[in-house]
C-alpha cells in the first residue's frame, strides 16, 4: 500500500552560510533581504551561524532600564547597541559566542511559534549533552540554562509564518560584558559559557557541526 502522506511530503533543503566576524546592522539588513525572498518563494529554508562585534539588542518588548552601563562603558568597550524587531527583552552578543538565525519557513513544517522555539532549545540542548552538560529549559522563561545559568538566549519574530533572528550560545563568550545589562531582565539568575562550565576554550567550527546535525 503507497504511503500519500509519504509521496506528498516535499523534499526540503536547508542552506547554510558561516558568516565569521559580522557587524550587527550588516547581519540585521542581510536576514531582512533573505527574508523577503524566503517570502517569495525564490529561495529555500537558510541558517546563518556568525559571530558579533560587542552589541547590545534590545527587543520589541525590551524595559531600556535593563541597560545598566553608561555612555563610559559603552565607549570604553566598544559596544553598539540597537533597538530590533525580534521579541524579548535584552541581550549581549559579542565574539566566541554562537548567533544562529534561521529564516525558514514554518509553514513546510508545523505553524506554531511556541512549537518552534521548543525545537531551537531542543538543538542547544543537543548540543550540550554532547558535552556532558545537563542543559533545559526553565519555566516562565525562553532559552536554554544549565541549572538557574543561561547559556543560551533565543529571540524571534515570525513574519508570514518565516522566521528571523534566532539564538545566541555562549561558546567562548566573555562573560564579563554582561555587567552591562540585566541579561533579559532577569535579576535572580547568571550567565554561563560552554567555556565557563568545562573550563576549557572550545572549539566554534565543532558546535557550529553539531549545531547544524541536531538543527538538521
Amino acid at each position: 500500500m503507497t504511503n500519500k502522506k509519504a509521496m506528498n511530503k516535499e523534499k526540503r533543503k536547508l542552506v547554510y552560510c558561516d558568516l565569521g566576524l559580522i557587524d550587527y546592522k550588516d547581519a540585521w539588513d542581510l536576514q531582512k533581504s533573505i527574508h523577503q525572498l524566503r517570502v517569495e518563494n525564490k529561495i529555500d529554508d537558510v541558517l546563518f551561524l556568525l559571530e558579533h562585534p560587542h552589541t547590545y539588542t534590545l527587543g520589541k518588548t525590551a524595559d531600556k532600564e535593563n541597560l545598566v552601563s553608561d555612555k563610559k562603558y559603552l565607549d570604553e568597550n566598544k559596544i553598539s547597541v540597537y533597538d530590533i524587531d525580534r521579541g524579548g527583552d535584552i541581550t549581549y552578543h559579542g565574539p566566541g559566542q554562537i548567533v544562529g538565525y534561521p529564516i525558514i519557513n514554518l509553514t513546510n513544517w508545523q505553524q506554531d511559534t511556541h512549537k518552534y522555539l521548543r525545537a531551537i532549545e531542543e538543538v542547544i540542548i543537543k548540543v550540550c549533552a554532547e558535552y556532558d552538560l545537563d542543559g533545559s529549559r526553565v519555566d516562565k522563561y525562553t532559552g536554554v540554562w544549565l541549572d538557574d545559568r543561561k547559556i543560551c538566549a533565543i529571540g524571534i519574530k515570525v513574519s508570514r509564518w518565516i522566521t528571523m533572528h534566532g539564538f545566541a550560545f555562549n561558546v567562548n563568550t566573555d562573560l564579563k560584558l554582561f555587567n552591562g545589562i540585566i541579561p533579559c531582565g532577569i535579576t535572580d539568575k547568571d550567565v554561563t559559557s560552554l567555556n565557563r562550565e568545562l573550563k576549557k576554550e572550545i572549539s566554534l567550527n565543532e558546535v557550529k557541526e553539531k549545531i547544524i546535525h541536531h538543527l538538521i
